[in-house]
């Protein structure tokens, strides 16, 4: 039992590396990317919000998928779209189209719509084999993400002019990862958890939703992806105009990265041994420490402390949000709640990814995370008051 979930985690482990690492590669070249097609440097990160926007749109598209079909099955439908994107992407920057360009990250974005939910299939499987791993398993698949955070970088290091096209290369090595990442899908055997062996009526989305800490955790995660994406997603433009090379950039985002999943190894220990909430309330005032070292300085130190501490923010927000919501539903109901839990992410990213390369064209970095800071406090508010009226402020969740 316990070899059967290690295996099926670590699995879900490597898929997350995978994922991460298309991930952050695109982060890596598409608004650089875009920023070279574009007749306008205000559409640079259109590409950026194409990928996110097919996440977004097909979220819930890809819950009913897997509710209906199966986790293993949704996967690979969302590898199979990963290698199309790559392959269209790389077509698109040959003939330099930035339309096209956005067309491939939105078709690669249903990759990342499927992906999203390795952490709560590490969930599921804890749920079968060993309930009180659910915490950790979470915490140890998005850790795998520093697979992704280390790779990606040097990917697109290695292949930004392995091809004629600039950048052309990083798309067309994608496709690589995209193909193993179905192949080791194929792998993937998650048994049902044994409370939802009792397939227990589900109650509709607004009751639950109405629930504090259900509503609570999607917001906070929502905010937290918001923050990071506004911020991340703009640093390799915002270092191209202070004059840093993409070496220095590249290296930037691969800290930044790490911050975001190397606290994954003992998140999950952490929230056990002191409770969801002040892990959330941790990552906020995270958050809010690289928003001053970012407003403090424009050296190349300042962007790093800067993107790993919101990293780490992010981390602690939203596997603490992400904890939290998997205590809010029953196993009829997890699908819908997921899906609809990835949906407000997406959206409020698709919002974040096009205002980043807008506002810091017309702004500047400093106005970027300036508005950072609001938006924290928010959060930190939210958390804080959902606590107190659910009574779980420093409990710990099960």
């Amino acid at each position: 039992m316990q070899k059967s979930l290690n295996f099926q985690v670590g699995l879900l482990a490597a898929l997350q590396a995978l994922l991460l690492t298309n991930n952050v590669t695109l982060i890596a070249v598409n608004g650089l990317a875009g920023a070279t097609l574009a007749a306008d440097p205000v559409y640079a990160t259109l590409p950026v919000t194409g990928y996110v926007t097919g996440a977004a749109a097909t979220s819930m598209l890809a819950a009913r998928v897997m509710r209906l079909r199966g986790r293993r099955y949704g996967y690979s439908v969302g590898a199979l779209a990963a290698i199309a994107g790559s392959l269209l992407a790389w077509w698109a920057v040959s003939i330099g189209s930035l339309p096209m360009l956005v067309v491939a990250t939105f078709v690669t974005g249903l990759y990342n719509a499927f992906g999203v939910s390795y952490r709560f299939a590490a969930a599921d499987a804890a749920d079968a084999w060993q309930p009180s791993f659910k915490a950790r398993a979470i915490s140890l698949v998005l850790a795998a993400g520093i697979v992704g955070g280390v790779v990606g970088p040097e990917l697109s290091k290695v292949t930004r002019e392995w091809l004629p096209t600039l950048f052309s290369g990083s798309y067309l090595a994608l496709t690589v990862f995209a193909v193993l990442s179905l192949i080791a899908v194929q792998w993937l055997h998650l048994p049902e958890s044994k409370q939802s062996a009792a397939q227990g009526p589900a109650r509709p989305l607004r009751e639950i939703l109405a629930q504090p800490k259900t509503w609570s955790a999607i917001l906070v995660a929502a905010l937290a992806y918001g923050v990071m994406n506004l911020i991340m997603v703009s640093t390799p433009l915002a270092m191209k105009v202070c004059g840093q090379p993409y070496s220095a950039a590249a290296r930037v985002l691969e800290w930044h990265v790490i911050g975001m999943f190397v606290p994954g190894l003992f998140t999950g220990s952490l929230i056990g041994a002191v409770g969801v909430v002040p892990v959330m309330v941790a990552g906020c005032l995270l958050m809010l420490v690289s928003a001053a070292v970012a407003l403090s300085g424009l050296e190349l130190w300042h962007f790093t402390v800067a993107l790993f501490a919101l990293g780490m923010g992010w981390n602690f927000m939203y596997t603490g949000a992400t904890t939290l919501l998997t205590t809010s539903y029953a196993p009829s109901e997890k699908n819908r709640v997921q899906g609809f839990n990835d949906a407000c992410v997406f959206a409020v990213m698709v919002t974040s990814s096009f205002s980043s390369g807008a506002l810091l064209h017309v702004q500047g970095w400093n106005t970027l995370n300036q508005l950072s800071v609001p938006i924290v406090l928010i959060a930190l508010i939210v958390t804080l008051m959902a606590s107190r009226s659910v009574g779980w402020r420093f409990g710990r969740t099960g």
